[in-house]
Parts: C-alpha cells; sequence; structure tokens
C-alpha cells in the first residue's frame, strides 16, 4: 500500500510540473511578441529551465525567471518561482528580496522609459506588482511554517510515546518487583517446607514405597525451588522479559519427565525433530502440563505423548484416556492451557485443548525446520 501511494505522489507531482511549465510557456506566448525582439524569447526559455531546477535550487532558480519577467510580462514563472523559494528558504531576508525583485520587476520593464515612470498606469503596475510578490512569497512561509508546525507536533508526539512507554516500563517494573517479591516470600516458604517434610519423611519412613515417594516429592521440590530462584532473579532484572531462564527444558529432558510424572505415562518421539530453544521449551511446558492435569483430574488414566513429525509442522500430543480413580479435587483456573497457547503463538504455532473419547487431548503444532 505504502508503495502504491508513492507512485501516485510521484504521478502527482510531474503532473503538476508539466501543469505549470505549460502555463508558464503559454503566458510567455501571449505576452511575447516578434516586435520584441530575440531576446524576451531567449529569456522565457531561460525562465523555463529556472522552473525545472527550482526544487532543488531555489535560489537559482529564481534569478532563472528574472530576466523573463523584467523584459516582458510573462509572470507566471516568476511567480511559482518566488512560491518555491519562500517555501524553501529558511532565510526570511532572502525571501522579501525576491519579492521586492518581483514587485520591482513587473512594474518597470527593461528598457526603461523615463517619461512613464510618473504615469499613473505604471503607479498600478507597481501596486499590483506588489501584489503579486507579497503573495506567493506570503503563501510559500505559511506552507513552510505549517509544515514545521506539523514536523513539530510529531516530534512532540513522539515524545509523548516515548514518556508513555517509560511509565509503562516504570509500572511493569514495580509490578514484576512485587511478583518477585510474592513469589519468593510465599511460594519459595512453601515449597521448602514439602522439600524438609519429604526429607524427614524418607529418612523416617519404613515402607520402601513410601520412601520412594518421598524421594521424588523432594526431588521435585528441589527442582522447583530452584527454577522459581532463577525466576525470581530474572524479574528481578530490567528487561528481563527478553533474558531466557535458565536451566532451559528441552527435548532431551521429556524422558525424565515423564519418567517422574508419577502417572502410566508411554512417550512416542521421532528421534530426528530438532526445533530451536523457544520452540523445545514450548514442547517441554505442553508434555508437563498435559502430565500435570492427568495427576490432577483424571488420576489413574492411561497416557501417551506423541511428538512426530507430519506434513512439514512436528505434532505434539498428550492424550489420556478415561481416570480409574477419582480426582484429587485440587484446585484449577486454565491459566496453564492459556499460558500453552501464548506460548504456541509465540513460536509460530497453534495450540488445542479439549476432551476426547472420555479423556482429554492437548495438542501443540509447530512449523518444522527445513532439513538440511
Amino acid at each position: 500500500m505504502t508503495s502504491a501511494r508513492s507512485r501516485r505522489d510521484t504521478l502527482w507531482a510531474v503532473v503538476v510540473e508539466v501543469a505549470l511549465l505549460a502555463a508558464a510557456a503559454l503566458d510567455s506566448l501571449l505576452e511575447v511578441t516578434d516586435a520584441d525582439g530575440v531576446w524576451p524569447w531567449v529569456f522565457a526559455g531561460v525562465a523555463m529551465l529556472g522552473l525545472l531546477l527550482r526544487r532543488r535550487h531555489p535560489g537559482v532558480g529564481f534569478l532563472l525567471t528574472v530576466p523573463a519577467l523584467v523584459t516582458s510580462y510573462a509572470l507566471i514563472a516568476t511567480l511559482v518561482a518566488l512560491y518555491t523559494l519562500a517555501r524553501r528558504s529558511p532565510d526570511r531576508t532572502v525571501v522579501i528580496t525576491a519579492a521586492v525583485v518581483t514587485a520591482v520587476g513587473s512594474a518597470i520593464k527593461v528598457p526603461v522609459q523615463p517619461e512613464l515612470l510618473a504615469d499613473r498606469q505604471t503607479l498600478l503596475d507597481l501596486v499590483y506588482g506588489i501584489l503579486s510578490g507579497a503573495g506567493p512569497a506570503a503563501l510559500g512561509q505559511l506552507v513552510q511554517a505549517q509544515a514545521s508546525l506539523r514536523d513539530r507536533l510529531r516530534e512532540l508526539a513522539d515524545s509523548y510515546d516515548v514518556e508513555q512507554e517509560l511509565r509503562e516500563q516504570q509500572t511493569l517494573e514495580r509490578e514484576r518487583n512485587r511478583l518477585a517479591r510474592e513469589m519468593h516470600d510465599v511460594v519459595s516458604h512453601q515449597v521448602s517446607l514439602i522439600a524438609v517434610q519429604a526429607g524427614a519423611l524418607q529418612v523416617g519412613a519404613a515402607d520402601e514405597g513410601a520412601r520412594d515417594a518421598a524421594r521424588t516429592v523432594r526431588g521435585l521440590a528441589v527442582s522447583t525451588l530452584e527454577e522459581l530462584r532463577h525466576m525470581v532473579a530474572v524479574l528481578r532484572t530490567p528487561g528481563g522479559d527478553r533474558q531466557p531462564l535458565q536451566p532451559q527444558p528441552g527435548l532431551d529432558g521429556l524422558e525424565a519427565l515423564v519418567a517422574a510424572s508419577g502417572v502410566d505415562a508411554t512417550l512416542e518421539r521421532d528421534p530426528e525433530i530438532d526445533l530451536d530453544q523457544h520452540a523445545q521449551r514450548a514442547v517441554y511446558r505442553t508434555v508437563q502440563e498435559g502430565l500435570t492435569n492427568v495427576r490432577k483430574h483424571a488420576p489413574g488414566s492411561r497416557v501417551v505423548v506423541r511428538i512426530l513429525r507430519e506434513a512439514g509442522r512436528v505434532e505434539v500430543t498428550v492424550h489420556n484416556d478415561r481416570p480409574t480413580e477419582r480426582p484429587l479435587g485440587l484446585p484449577g483456573s486454565r491459566q496453564g492451557l492459556i499460558g500453552l497457547r501464548e506460548r504456541a503463538e509465540l513460536a509460530g504455532g497453534e495450540f488445542d485443548a479439549g476432551p476426547d473419547d472420555g479423556g482429554f487431548r492437548l495438542v501443540l503444532r509447530l512449523p518444522a525446520p527445513r532439513r538440511p
């Protein structure tokens, strides 16, 4: 659309330029006669050249139109050049001088006839010349002032946008710091208690199964504390939303994630799939969220995790069948699914979730990288 507008503006500029040249040429043809000799025709041609040069060199363009003005009554070329000079020149003295030259040149012709200087018609010509010089000069200065004002308003708008962005960043930083404090003071404290209690249960439990469960809980709590520590550090760092979290979970961690999920899960994965770090993190979090939801809402169900490459894209599916046990009744807000959809969009993919044949299915589709 910008290219079409540029072509339209260029075409319009060419049309205006041709129209002005035609008007100036017609003005010269009507005002200059063969009786005036050859020089007025030469000066008319020079004035046409001045019109062609006026945009790049406004002062030179105006000066080239003056000889035709003072040797004939052709005004259009000079008025157009004067307007362009007034529109583009930052020096008002130059503009005023050019306007005076236009006024005098339109009233007094060369060669000068002294007996006509006291004529009433010469006085009227001078008045008309003053108006002719003042009009284009004033109009050009007005357009220049309007353009300057428009640029100034644009600068003010840009400054306001920058100031608004700084205020938003400050507000965001305060919210990030508040969130970091809450995560550290509340979540970290409670997860630490879970780790301590699990460690005590691991040491004191007589049953081997209970010790294994306590060991798993303690390991998950320690891992959660480690990730929480990195997230708090990122939240407190300016521009932290553009910094990667460490460690970065990826495809290599899926086997351990499925094995430690505490559910009957099977992983089917194409070993040749190679995604960038951002896409790998989206895959990992999708599988993690699916396994977490199974533990919370569908205990006892079988889970199949598939990561396959099909039709130029990578499709990640987490599907569980009907649960065989009662749900744990843990709270859920569906924020996890919202976050997965946002991750998919940031990675250029799609995310779907919903009931399927008595169970539930999560599907993440990402564009597959080209094979070398």
